[in-house]
């Protein structure tokens, strides 16, 4: 099998390596296609987010997104770029600079140059990769580098991990390399999210009973450059039968129903952790049952947001959150 470039950096190695062993294969790799690209940029190559959008979609881009990053991203055709183009120009970052490079090593070999909202190049060739050099309008929709992203980011109903509470519940299912979380009663999707955003090796499942939720869950996935993330329309205990063993469940709506727990308590891993909040006392009874009779940690989350008050200001409270943690031994 002849392959170009690095075979084992978003190549055929990797497939290959799951049906031939190691010691059967000789690999002689060249220079990928993003080491091609950053040497005719003169782009220092570890200061670069470099991304595989050969197969793959598009919106995985988007927390990337960052004013001023340099990022350099495969593509799977022609289309790519001028798809790239559109997704910039669409959230806030029109000017920024694109620049396709066609046919890298060949004797097609081009390199040209467009902003993403002035973006007209035509005749590209389907084997191209783009640099980007990313500005940051007004508006533009960043996605930080934080668990606790603002609510307003999110499309929603009100049934939502609120920002504050969510960042502590993102700290207590700590996320490790390579994990898979369960959200139960997914809502709007955020802490599944969230978890996917900490680290490229995380995967979840939301499993929400509402269709139009489920609908909305797999917008907000999109919006966030995590598509990949699994949902699973239907309501606990019932939906969460053959799905993949986790290692993290979050357990936001529906905890009080019958079975829902001990069915989640039976499918997590040893040394798994589960979370889960409280705003109804029927919720909190439960929780506190559990915590008597399985331990754990319980916290208390009361948060209050300085309002309007006439000409002044006054504390509002939000309601409080019982929040149990519990490991599984």
């Amino acid at each position: 099998m002849l392959a170009s470039g690095d075979p084992f950096l978003y190549g055929v190695g990797a497939t290959l390596s799951r049906h031939v062993a190691a010691e059967e294969m000789r690999t002689i790799p060249a220079p990928s296609a993003f080491s091609l690209a950053a040497s005719r940029l003169g782009w220092p190559l570890q200061d670069v987010a470099t991304i595989s959008l050969h197969g793959r979609p598009i919106d995985l881009i988007r927390p990337h997104l960052h004013h001023g990053r340099r990022i350099i991203a495969l593509t799977s055709d022609e289309k790519g770029p001028g798809d790239l183009a559109t997704l910039l120009a669409a959230t806030g970052f029109g000017q920024s600079q694109l620049t396709v490079l066609e046919a890298l090593g060949g004797a097609r070999e081009r390199r040209r140059h467009a902003l993403a909202a002035d973006f007209n190049l035509t005749d590209i060739d389907s084997l191209n990769v783009c640099a980007l050099e990313i500005t940051a309008g007004e508006g533009a929709r960043i996605l930080p580098f934080v668990a606790g992203l603002e609510d307003a980011l999110f499309e929603h109903d009100g049934q939502i991990t609120k920002r504050e509470v969510r960042a502590m519940t993102l700290s207590a299912l700590a996320p490790h390399h390579g994990e898979l979380l369960w959200d139960i009663g997914a809502g709007s999707g955020s802490i599944g999210i969230e978890w996917m955003l900490a680290d490229p090796s995380l995967k979840a499942i939301a499993i929400e009973q509402s269709p139009e939720r489920a609908a909305r869950v797999a917008r907000n996935a999109s919006a966030f450059g995590v598509p990949h993330l699994a949902i699973v329309e239907g309501a606990a205990p019932g939906a969460l039968a053959s799905l993949p063993e986790p290692d993290a469940i979050f357990l936001g709506g529906g905890g009080s129903e019958p079975g829902v727990i001990d069915a989640a308590i039976a499918a997590l891993k040893r040394g798994g952790r589960l979370v889960a909040n409280a705003v109804t006392l029927e919720m909190e009874a439960v929780l506190l049952a559990e915590h008597t009779k399985r331990g754990g940690f319980l916290t208390r989350i009361e948060i209050s947001r300085a309002l309007p008050i006439g000409g002044m200001s006054g504390w509002r409270p939000a309601m409080p959150v019982t929040q149990w943690r519990w490991t599984k031994g």
